[in-house]
């Protein structure tokens, strides 16, 4: 994929018209990084809208061994450009997932408590390709509630670990722990060529843990439209009941 329809594809998915500044929270970012140790992780604040990183720690040279000047100057596609070429669509789409996940599923006032996490592969300075699992919490949200800017943080993993691309969504719960919303595997391939759309959005919600009757709200047909959907799921993939294949889906076996 070229550079210019990663540029098109990313700037669509978190596409917005605010310019929000940060100069506050990056001043604090500035002061704990002065005391935080030199570790496999690094952190930047991002900026989905000029493709840019408005900080970078400075652990990102001591992980990569690259040039943080070249990051600073060149932004976002200075890193796209190092992501593994076979990682580059499972990465966009786990994106575009989570944002729509979000814009459907998270409320507005409830967007400040989101996390995020997905992984892919990037080259370091020894043309080497190591696991990075990034992991960001907004910070700034434009006039629609999309997150636009966030603190990333970046741990580096060995390149011999075989990852495959996931991604979820967390939120802080009445106890103020975090509770996975969202999870899935994208590196897999569909469920199956016979499951259609409708029944994909179906196995999604069943996912989530939401009735019949919550689905048919929510897709606006019947609670006996979507019973039949079950019915016909669990035959074309040969699954005795819903809960051993939501079983089968969080375990990471299928992509939902």
């Amino acid at each position: 994929m070229k550079y210019d329809d990663i540029k098109d594809l990313y700037k669509y998915i978190f596409k917005s018209y605010d310019k929000p500044f940060l100069k506050e929270h990056i001043e604090k970012f500035m002061e704990l990084d002065e005391y935080l140790p030199y570790s496999s992780t690094f952190f930047c604040v991002t900026n989905t809208q000029d493709l840019t990183f408005e900080y970078i720690s400075k652990n990102f040279t001591t992980c990569l061994g690259l040039d943080v000047n070249e990051l600073k100057t060149l932004g976002m596609r200075y890193l796209w450009s190092r992501i593994h070429p076979d990682d580059i669509d499972a990465w966009l789409n786990a994106l575009n997932r989570l944002m729509e996940f979000t814009l459907s599923e998270i409320p507005t006032e409830k967007r400040k408590d989101a996390n995020y996490t997905w992984n892919f592969r990037l080259k370091n300075s020894d043309d080497v390709y190591v696991n990075i699992i990034q992991n960001t919490t907004p910070l700034v949200f434009d006039t629609e509630g999309k997150p636009i800017i966030g603190l990333a943080h970046y741990t580096v993993l060995d390149p011999n670990i075989k990852m495959e691309i996931t991604a979820s969504a967390k939120m802080l719960n009445a106890n103020n722990e975090y509770e996975t919303l969202f999870f899935n595997n994208f590196s897999q391939k569909l469920l199956k060529d016979g499951i259609s759309n409708r029944e994909r959005d179906i196995i999604r919600l069943l996912v989530l843990n939401q009735s019949s009757k919550e689905i048919s709200k929510k897709l606006s047909i019947s609670p006996h439209t979507v019973n039949t959907h079950r019915r016909n799921i669990l035959k074309k993939l040969n699954i005795s009941s819903t809960g051993e294949l939501i079983g089968m889906l969080k375990m990471n076996q299928f992509l939902l």
